[in-house]
């Protein structure tokens, strides 16, 4: 399994090619693309969003919050603030979603290089 952030899928679907979004195209291709809930949310809150990929998205399994997920996400932004790090609150519960399911994240955005300490996996 492999997660996917909100920055690569927007890539994606403008059609900008990368690293982040031909392993994206792989992920989608091997049925393993999970998605974590909030970039769901991200993602449909765009109003300009193609009806097409509105439906591809919904049709990708989105990782489960777990128990206990709000405190360790809480947690996991205190600590990265604390450190001095940028921590945005969609971003920790992206991490927090895949540190949860030891699932690594494709993304583009590079504030997440952050949360690499607490045990987020990138690629």
């Amino acid at each position: 399994m492999i997660a996917v952030d909100t920055s690569t899928l927007r890539r994606f679907l403008d059609k900008i090619s990368g690293a982040d979004t031909a392993r994206l195209q792989e992920a989608i291709a091997a049925k393993t693309a999970r998605l974590p809930p909030v970039v769901v949310a991200e993602c449909l809150s765009d109003p300009g969003i193609d009806a097409g990929f509105a439906r591809d998205l919904l049709a990708l399994p989105v990782l489960e919050l777990r128990i206990g997920f709000w405190e360790r996400a809480g947690r996991l932004r205190a600590r990265v603030r604390a450190g001095g790090h940028k921590a945005s609150l969609a971003g920790t519960l992206i991490a927090q979603s895949c540190m949860d399911h030891n699932v690594p994240l494709i993304t583009h955005d590079r504030d997440f290089r952050h949360f690499v300490k607490a045990g987020l996996k990138l690629l």
